[in-house]
């Protein structure tokens, strides 16, 4: 009677397979999207003026930013993700009540999906849940007066 035990070893290669294929494509994104949201940024603060160059503490602060969105960003992801979807879902069941949607939107979407060293320095706050803008709240009217 032969046994295989090369079979049992099989799934945990391909879980480990997955796992570093997902850790490889954050990585990617990771490197695709930082500096291209660095270079986005406006004017430095003033505080922060003596970290840019080429000193070997704004390096360090960089490379923890980076570190940190590697670990941060698929944590937001996946509650944008499932904020959109809760969203969809609310819009849908209360027949069509967009400000019902709006409000879980606006929660899950905005928000910082970037670490910065500005965040890491308290120059800026990380904002998980997201904050809507106020120029798109609706002016409140007043509530009409009853017939009698």
């Amino acid at each position: 009677m032969k046994t295989y035990s090369s079979l049992s070893t099989r799934p945990r290669e391909a879980c480990s397979f997955k796992l570093a294929a997902v850790f490889l494509l954050l990585a990617l994104c990771t490197v695709t999207m930082v500096p291209s949201a660095w270079s986005q940024a406006s004017a430095p603060h003033p505080s922060s003026e003596g970290t840019e160059g080429g000193t070997a503490s704004s390096a360090g602060m960089q490379a923890a930013a980076g570190f940190s969105t590697l670990l941060y960003l698929p944590l937001k992801a996946v509650f944008a993700i499932g904020g959109g979807i809760v969203g969809g879902l609310a819009y849908m069941f209360s027949g069509g009540n967009e400000q019902a949607a709006k409000s879980i939107w606006d929660t899950s979407l905005y928000g910082t999906y970037i670490i910065t060293p500005d965040h890491l320095q308290g120059n800026r706050p990380i904002r998980f849940l997201g904050v809507a803008e106020s120029n798109d709240a609706p002016a409140s009217a007043p509530a009409p007066e009853p017939i009698r």
